[in-house]
């Protein structure tokens, strides 16, 4: 080794040293200066701007970021105007961020180097890492990540476009995007683990006049995720909206931390996504774990934390707009006005597929409106005007506010079927304008003349082709304000992420459903844990059976095989039911024994239990997911639940009132309180079991990886309900 080397290593040594102490390596901090840095340096800069290296650069000058540029290039003095320096090591002062466009292992060179003289965050745009099916590849990443991580430097990327900051011109990014659409600082941002899908919704967004602060893409996230990154994008108080494009959520912890943030900010998340599949799903053995998809748990997790999923990136973009208004909603009752009868009743036809009523208006507010609108006109809801908006261009300002104070008035559409030469429509939208800001209450209008929809826009109204898209987006705005408020008032813990993180390997380590209980353990269990289960008794021969028929009363029972070796035994012929006396239960007795045998199945035992009826057969399932943890599963029970599923997923914590908050929602939800003469049923009881359920696939010390509850058995009000049949799967590993 060199003198000059030697020298070089502690001046190194000495520079971190400097760094650590004056600056303690907090994590959010240095997500914070990904956001804000103060000063980058850029790892394989090209005076080419149009190149990969040289892009950030031409973009921190166009962008008006003000804190040193430190181009990285050992054959050249200058790049882009400014200094270069042939090394990390020959920089005057560590920056706090570095962009590292070299390929390969010189970009875990260049990360090594970062590293060395103490740079908090390095943005890694070269691909051919995680993103490939290249085992090399893969480790090289986790390599890079467990270097940086050593020394308490974070990463973004591999494979990343770059991150964007137009409100600070911090745009160390690549993408042509940000030359063919300019860029305007606004209140929304992106945050996305696709390049693409970065700027795509940032070319939607500002084709539409909505500026954007940022347009974040994370590429492989192996270190910082695009939802870690998000627990401080949402501190920015100038956002209003905050758009999320994910393939994968490794880290729901990450996003319930940003999402408790941005709640308390009333800043709404819309996430859209991709990747629907039964990825990482431990539990496939039982009914429950076929049933309980990634994305059915992502749907649950999203809602519990009032994000609201996008499915396609027009449900992401469409209603941007009308988050940005700072309306404070009350309700979803929509009162329609348009000068075509059509219009109104395409109008009433989208509202009602989008849950939003047209509740007739009241006398008093009818009588005020037949005062002014021509007799011909309807003024129940919705309000058709006529064509005598064209010969008086007040009809607008004169019933809007007659409609406002109406109770069914919640929200507004604003139809303009056909306006042009000889309509005032500058006073329409003037009016309308006007009337929007009094009552601070949302109104979209619905306007397919351009030259309409652009008057109305000058006057800053949110305006859609048709009234079909106008009602989706006020519909989604309108369902995600109730999302938002519903998450505040539940206010759910969030995990710390370290925690989180080991609750998470912990559940992928097990890595399936575990042994199957045979259904007498799988019975005692739930009952050890609070559920109601049918009277029975595990039989070995068939005195042993007609001595439990007599002491079950004499009632019809079932008589069923019991094995720890098979789920599912109806299709087998391991089944009996409705068994009304001694002999018919010798003989079903010996019909499971003889079938047991011909399938090749060991049985411990033959069950005989009572027979148990009630009002409906509803279902209990439960299982721990590798990623999300606990997950209850309740609804519509029987043979066909996995094939005409009704179903709702829930994320602890597992409540009374959350169940049936869950359950209401249901298809079947409107049998409960009785239909045609029949009672209502005892719901109550259903949620307390299923409660008790939720509690034991919590309990880790009892190692209940997954388990079903079909059918319960829920009778009428006050009757309570039984589990008859059970199937549990035990991790032994997990029990204390």
């Amino acid at each position: 080794m060199t003198k000059v080397t030697r020298l070089t290593q502690v001046a190194l040594g000495l520079r971190r040293l400097l760094s650590e102490t004056l600056m303690p390596l907090d994590p959010l901090e240095s997500l914070r200066l990904a956001l804000n840095p103060r000063s980058i340096a850029i790892v394989g800069a090209s005076e080419n701007p149009n190149k990969i290296g040289g892009r950030p650069i031409s973009f921190l000058s166009r962008f008006g970021f003000k804190g040193p540029v430190y181009p990285i290039n050992p054959t050249r003095e200058t790049v882009q105007g400014h200094r270069s320096y042939p090394s990390l090591a020959a920089l005057p002062t560590t920056p706090d961020l570095a962009v590292i466009a070299v390929p390969g292992e010189m970009a875990v060179q260049a990360v090594d180097e970062c590293a060395a003289i103490g740079v908090r965050i390095a943005i890694v745009m070269a691909s051919g890492f995680g993103e490939t099916n290249d085992p090399h590849a893969h480790a090289l990443e986790r390599t890079m990540v467990q270097r940086a991580r050593s020394v308490g430097m974070r990463l973004v990327g591999p494979n990343s476009q770059g991150l964007a900051n137009f409100g600070n011109g911090a745009v160390p990014n690549f993408s042509t995007m940000f030359l063919d659409t300019p860029a305007q600082d606004g209140p929304v941002g992106i945050i996305s683990q696709s390049g693409a899908m970065s700027v795509i919704p940032y070319g939607l967004l500002r084709g539409r006049g909505i500026g954007v602060r940022y347009a974040h893409a994370t590429g492989n996230d192996a270190d910082i995720t695009a939802c870690e990154l998000a627990t401080v994008v949402v501190e920015d108080p100038e956002l209003k909206l905050l758009l999320l494009y994910l393939e994968g959520l490794p880290d729901p912890w990450h996003l319930a931390q940003a999402a408790k943030i941005a709640r308390e900010r009333h800043l709404p998340i819309i996430v859209l996504k991709a990747g629907r599949s039964l990825a990482g799903q431990a539990a496939a053995q039982s009914h429950t774990g076929a049933l309980a998809t990634e994305d059915r748990i992502v749907d649950a997790f999203l809602e519990d934390h009032g994000i609201w999923r996008a499915h396609g990136i027009s449900d992401l973009i469409e209603s941007a707009e009308l988050y940005l208004k700072g309306w404070k909603p009350h309700g979803r009752r929509l009162v329609a006005i348009s000068n075509s009868g059509a219009v109104c009743v395409l109008t009433a036809d989208a509202a009602s597929d989008a849950g939003m009523p047209l509740e007739p208006l009241t006398d008093q507010t009818q009588a005020a409106l037949r005062k002014i609108l021509p007799g011909f006109a309807t003024t129940r809801n919705p309000v058709d005007i006529t064509a005598a908006l064209l010969s008086n261009s007040r009809l607008f300002s004169d019933i809007l506010p007659v409609i406002a104070p109406d109770p069914a008035a919640d929200a507004f559409l604003v139809g303009i079927a056909v306006a042009g030469t000889g309509y005032n429509v500058e006073a329409f939208a003037r009016d309308t304008a006007a009337f929007a800001q009094n009552t601070g209450k949302p109104l979209v209008a619905a306007a397919s003349q351009p030259a309409i929809a652009a008057q109305f826009k000058a006057q800053g109204i949110a305006v859609f082709q048709t009234e079909g898209q106008a009602i989706r987006s006020l519909s989604q705005f309108l369902a995600h304000d109730e999302r938002l408020r519903l998450a505040r008032s539940a206010d759910l813990p969030v995990p710390q992420a370290r925690e989180a993180e080991a609750e998470a390997e912990a559940e992928a380590e097990a890595g399936s459903a575990g042994t199957l209980r045979h259904e007498a353990e799988s019975l005692a269990l739930l009952a050890n844990a609070g559920v109601e289960v049918v009277p029975h008794v595990l039989c070995q021969d068939e005195m042993a059976a007609c001595a439990a028929f007599d002491a079950l009363g004499g009632t019809p029972v079932v008589v069923k095989g019991c094995s720890a070796r098979v789920a599912h035994k109806s299709e087998l012929g391991l089944v009996r039911v409705g068994v009304t006396d001694a002999q018919g239960v010798v003989k079903a007795f010996h019909e499971v024994i003889t079938n047991a045998t011909r399938a090749g199945i060991v049985l411990d035992g033959v069950i005989v239990a009572r027979l148990v009826k009630g009002s409906r057969e509803l279902m209990i399932g439960a299982h721990r997911d590798p990623i999300f943890g606990p997950v209850l599963l309740v609804g519509d029970g029987g043979r066909n639940v996995e094939v005409m599923p009704d179903l709702a997923m829930i994320l602890a914590p597992f409540t009374v009132e959350r169940i049936e908050r869950a359950l209401r929602r249901l298809r079947v939800a409107a049998l409960f309180n009785g239909v045609r003469g029949d009672p209502p049923m005892d719901i109550a009881a259903f949620c307390r079991s299923a409660a008790a359920v939720g509690a034991l696939i919590s309990d880790r010390s009892a190692g209940v990886q997954s388990l079903d509850l079909n059918p319960v058995m829920v009778g009428e009000s006050g009757a309570g309900c039984v589990a008859v049949d059970a199937v549990v799967y035990i991790d032994e590993r997990k029990m204390s």
